[in-house]
């Protein structure tokens, strides 16, 4: 990173602007994944523990809401790795500091138990590993009923919400990336998602011209 990146990416999130950290040519590297990711959650955690605790509860003058999301998530999270970095105690504590943290895995197994543990809502696709099935069932009232309806969900398009945004577990049909779904985000045909793109593709280079690469 050229000049002080992660203060750049920290100053986007305080505007309410989304960033995504794509790795490029380091894609495979896992050292690259935990060096950035760990470095960059850090400063994070520090900003926002910092504003909260100097506001006294005056929600005007703390940090906007985060979601820090973590795709493939048992490179960060498996349990040997996780204690290295600070994802575990943004799961466990960040919350009251307006942090939360979303991971995506097909394999919740390679994922800490404690890190588990913290995670208040989860969402699950069809699962037929008993391992999967144990680790996303970790800390849930009634696993065993449970268990049987994970593995009587359908391949496509359905998934099992628990947790605390929902009163009782419950099994949802999820939307289709069609026309419609396009529409109700925002882009009234092909065009205009396409110029959406291209305005993102334009917005990363300028950045990189910037000294974000």
């Amino acid at each position: 990173w050229k000049g002080d990146s992660a203060q750049k990416i920290i100053d986007y999130l305080d505007k309410g602007i989304t960033v995504v950290l794509e790795f490029g040519r380091y894609g495979n590297s896992l050292e690259a994944y935990i060096l950035v990711a760990n470095y960059l959650t850090r400063r994070i955690h520090q900003m926002y523990v910092e504003r909260v605790e100097q506001a006294l509860g005056d929600a005007a003058q703390e940090p906007p809401q985060l979601m820090i999301v973590i795709e493939e998530a048992h490179k960060f999270l498996d349990p040997q790795i996780a204690r290295q970095t600070i994802f575990g105690t943004i799961a466990r504590e960040l919350r009251k500091y307006n942090v939360t943290l979303l991971i995506v895995d097909q394999r919740p197994s390679g994922i800490d138990e404690e890190v588990m543990s913290q995670i208040g809502t989860r969402v699950t696709a069809l699962l037929d590993n008993e391992r999967d099935i144990a680790a996303v069932l970790t800390g849930v009232s009634g696993a065993g009923s449970l268990r049987e309806v994970l593995a009587r969900l359908d391949t496509k398009q359905q998934a099992l919400i628990m947790g605390h945004a929902v009163p009782m577990p419950v099994v949802i049909q999820t939307r289709s990336y069609d026309a419609d779904f396009y529409a109700a985000m925002g882009f009234q045909d092909e065009a205009a998602l396409r110029a959406g793109r291209s305005t993102r593709v334009n917005l990363l280079r300028g950045e990189r011209e910037e000294g974000i690469d």
